[in-house]
């Protein structure tokens, strides 16, 4: 059986808003085609200010009045602005890229783990040239947000450490830096108690897959995504900084909807334990679980837009064709508050950033969304940063083709409705959307988020859909952003 099979409800659109006109989510292959997506769609949400640069990479972060945009392999091969980017958002409608880190952590690629721990202003990333890295890992002091300096000169600048990455993030004290390979599911433990002096000090095989994570606020249990569900461990020996610790393994939860989940922010409602988890491809959209009985989790609610529904999949492969690897899943979320949270805000692969009142689970609504104007006129050289124009040299949307064949068999999938105008275009594709991947911050009403090819993006959330509530503190379930 499926899990979610009804989407999210919207909220009506305001005044200024130019909303989407078919299903949620989708950018139509007809809008594609004519050019309309080059405008963009919002709802409820516009935009104040931009710093486009090369393109943004997959993960960016932020602190204080500063953006830090993540970095792709091309930066350093093109020479073009090399290395992470950081950004002065002082004056949000105004924001300026200052200067770039170019440590050899920052510089090879940081795909998913450029992160920031607020309470004790360190930075940090690993050397990710192409899905998988490992060995050069850098942290900055970022007291002085515009001006990063390089903690590290020695282990993991100089010389590599002994680890392989693909995503990572602080505990929520900042003192361990946890790397995740991809596969075989390799896991690593770094300690930066001391940030001038990092090393490993634990590690382990978990999983098929090692993606994202997140952790409990007291650093004691992890929530590491796996293929299609999440593996939980209990790393407190860890926290504790036991001699010789050892990381038990304390449940696994796995789903037929959704491949690839990407990370998990723990959250409680009124003192009780939640999670929320978000699956990166197969159109599993966002979960969210009762994990008050951690190896007997109960599915509270799931947030999908209608391009993600089973019924839909036909619909959402007519309109991705054409427009690269991924189609339209979530990847990062944050929501604006540990403790009752009351919003979750997306980056949603060619949906753009999404925002959802989840006060009451049993009612969330979908209150605003900004899906950014198309850069497919843009010549792709010139955002050597961006993975999507770097992707677009495959046009095919190949993530989806597991969950498509599964509702096919399902009888839910009409293949025939599939076919439409950009069925050839299974290579070279032309950008005809944005990837938004990094994970949003909440700024009382504005909300900072990185696109694949608009680069940073400072946005506001209408005052008549989101007050902000007492203790906003954005988190996305590790690290702190």
């Amino acid at each position: 059986m499926d899990v979610g099979d009804t989407a999210v409800k919207q909220l009506d659109c305001g005044p200024g808003s130019s909303p989407e006109a078919g299903l949620s989510g989708d950018v139509p292959s007809a809008d594609r085609e004519s050019g309309r997506s080059e405008r963009g769609y919002t709802c409820n949400m516009k935009l104040l200010g931009k710093a486009q640069g090369a393109g943004g990479g997959i993960v960016s972060a932020n602190y204080d009045h500063c953006s830090y945009t993540g970095s792709v392999f091309s930066t350093a091969i093109t020479k073009k602005n090399t290395g992470v980017q950081v950004i002065d958002a002082k004056d949000p409608r105004n924001p300026k890229i200052v200067g770039a880190l170019t440590a050899p952590g920052m510089l090879a690629g940081t795909w998913e783990t450029l992160k920031v721990n607020k309470e004790r202003k360190l930075l940090a990333g690993t050397a990710v040239p192409l899905l998988w890295g490992g060995g050069f890992f850098a942290v900055y002091d970022i007291s002085d947000c515009a001006h990063p300096k390089l903690l590290n000169t020695g282990p993991g600048t100089k010389t590599p450490l002994p680890f392989t990455s693909h995503e990572g993030g602080f505990s929520p004290d900042g003192k361990t830096y946890w790397a995740s390979g991809l596969s075989p599911g390799h896991l690593s433990a770094i300690d930066v108690s001391d940030p001038r002096r990092p090393k490993v000090i634990w590690q382990g095989l978990y999983a098929f897959v090692g993606h994202g994570f997140g952790i409990s606020p007291d650093g004691n249990r992890m929530y590491l995504s796996n293929m299609a569900g999440v593996t939980v461990l209990d790393i407190s020996a860890v926290q504790r900084r036991d001699p010789n610790p050892q990381v038990p393994h304390i449940a696994a939860y796995h789903w037929p909807d959704g491949q690839l989940n990407q990370h998990t922010i723990p959250v409680f409602y009124d003192g009780h334990p939640y999670i929320i988890t978000i699956d990166e491809a197969g159109s599993g959209g966002v979960k969210i679980f009762d994990v008050q009985r951690v190896d007997k989790p109960a599915l509270a609610a799931q947030i999908k837009l209608e391009i993600n529904l089973p019924r839909n999949l036909d619909a959402n492969l007519r309109s991705s064709m054409g427009g690269s690897i991924f189609s339209y899943n979530a990847h990062y979320c944050s929501a604006d508050r540990v403790e009752n949270p009351t919003a979750l805000a997306c980056g949603w692969e060619s949906s753009g950033i999404r925002v959802f009142d989840i006060t009451n689970l049993k009612k969330i609504t979908q209150i605003g969304y900004y899906n950014p104007p198309t850069k497919r006129s843009t010549n792709p050289f010139d955002l050597p940063n961006s993975p999507h124009a770097i992707g677009s040299i495959i046009g095919l949307p190949a993530v989806e083709f597991i969950s498509l064949g599964m509702q096919t068999i399902n009888g839910k999938v009409r293949l025939h409705e599939a076919i439409g105008p950009r069925t050839g275009k299974i290579a070279f594709g032309d950008r005809s959307t944005d990837w938004c991947m990094s994970p949003p911050e909440f700024r009382g009403n504005q909300i900072w988020a990185t696109c694949s090819d608009n680069g940073f993006l400072a946005l506001e959330l209408s005052a008549r859909v989101y007050t902000p509530p007492a203790g906003q503190n954005t988190t996305l379930g590790n690290s702190t952003s």
